[in-house]
């Protein structure tokens, strides 16, 4: 399949993306917009561009951060501070679907870029706004970042050992959550303008999207008073669930219900611990946790990992080898889900890629494409999609409204 054909056949093909968006949360919505074939502009600083450029490690000066979350947009580079580079921000949103943003509140508006003076120009225009705390009320203008969110809604307090401090989880995880979360808002508006004719204002902020992925320990609490505490790798409902060692390493076994109990204890061959009085139930397995882990220990320890997994899953007993990064990507699973290549980049040579999660029958996503460097497609953006010529290109460049090819 050529990329052409892909692009005719991807999901968003047709759908033109202006993205204002930096960092984390904003990137992950719009290159996930671009990976259904969305056309994503993104626009950044003329001198510096976002600042997860300058994140460590880099490859051939090319932040590995930025590259994760920046694949097939276009790069625009304007300085927003001069009024040509606001006209030129202007005419993109004039023929633009989508607008997504991350700044601080205030920002766009300050730029004479908020959603009421652009609908106006432009009211199919769907505008997607991500922050902290949300646009309105006494929050708006609080900055906020991942782990302060996972701090000030509870989520670190689930997180880590009884005996432990509360931790933060190591992937930025609502910073991701919210990105896909403002990919879904994007695509509702979208399917609502079909219905309407008319775009909207869409809004996703982090505290409520945390809120959210405190999963249903959120509503257990608000049905029953109780305070959810940590349970480390345990679970709080199910036992024995949590890390069990073989004898070359750990592995995950989660058993729900009694049934996955009685065949993990036939593919450990212990009959006996089957309808033993301390563990015959869930409940009864909770209240001797610590025993019964003792003693599916003792039995794993007795042969490494390589033996105990087709056995435990051929049992039909979920479980899993606890990886390392590393380990992952070089396991079986990564290899056939074909989730790693590498792809060209203008100044790196190759680089390697993620591919996309998102799988479709007969509308693909787009072939992969690297994060620009910054400003890498201005002259492109200015000549085909606004018709300018190669003189009044010059002369934005010359006075450093635009990043000089």
């Amino acid at each position: 399949m050529t990329n052409e054909q892909s692009l005719d056949a991807a999901p968003l093909a047709g759908i033109r993306v202006v993205d204002f968006s930096h960092f984390i949360a904003g990137p992950i919505c719009t290159m996930l917009l671009a990976d259904m074939g969305a056309e994503v502009i993104k626009i950044e600083n003329v001198a510096a561009g976002d600042d997860l450029r300058r994140f460590p490690p880099q490859l051939e000066g090319q932040s590995s951060a930025f590259l994760w979350t920046n694949r097939n947009k276009l790069g625009l580079a304007l300085d927003l501070k001069q009024e040509e580079g606001i006209e030129i921000a202007r005419q993109l949103i004039a023929s633009a679907d989508v607008l997504v943003e991350n700044f601080s509140s205030g920002v766009m508006e300050r730029f004479g870029l908020g959603y009421p003076a652009l609908s106006e120009i432009n009211p199919r225009l769907i505008y997607c706004s991500i922050s902290a705390y949300g646009r309105e009320g006494a929050l708006a203008g609080r900055a906020g970042f991942d782990p302060m969110i996972q701090a000030e809604t509870g989520f670190m307090s689930l997180n880590g050992f009884p005996d432990g401090p509360e931790m933060r989880t190591g992937p930025a995880v609502m910073d991701i959550s919210t990105g896909m979360m403002a990919t879904i808002a994007t695509l509702g508006a979208l399917t609502a303008r079909e219905r309407t004719g008319r775009g909207q204002r869409a809004e996703v902020c982090l505290f409520d999207v945390a809120t959210l992925m405190l999963g249903f320990h959120a509503m257990n609490y608000l049905v029953s008073g109780k305070n959810p505490t940590r349970f480390g790798n345990n679970s709080a409902d199910s036992a024995p669930t949590g890390v069990f060692n073989a004898a070359d390493g750990p592995l995950y076994i989660a058993c729900a219900n009694d049934r996955t109990y009685q065949r993990l204890v036939s593919a450990l061959q212990r009959a006996d611990l089957a309808d033993h009085a301390d563990f015959s139930t869930n409940a009864d397995r909770a209240r001797n946790r610590q025993k019964l882990a003792a003693i599916i220990d003792g039995e794993l320890g007795k042969q490494d990992r390589a033996s105990w997994l087709p056995r435990l899953r051929e049992a039909g007993v979920p479980v899993a080898a606890v990886r390392t990064v590393a380990e992952a990507f070089q396991s079986e699973e990564m290899a056939l889900r074909k989730l790693v290549s590498h792809i060209p980049h203008p100044t790196a040579g190759e680089i390697p890629n993620i591919a996309s999660p998102l799988r479709f029958g007969s509308t693909p996503v787009v072939p992969p494409r690297a994060a620009p460097t910054l400003g890498q497609h201005t002259r492109d953006v200015l000549a085909d999609t606004l018709q300018y010529d190669s003189a009044k290109i010059g002369a934005l460049e010359a006075a450093g409204v635009i990043r000089k090819a």
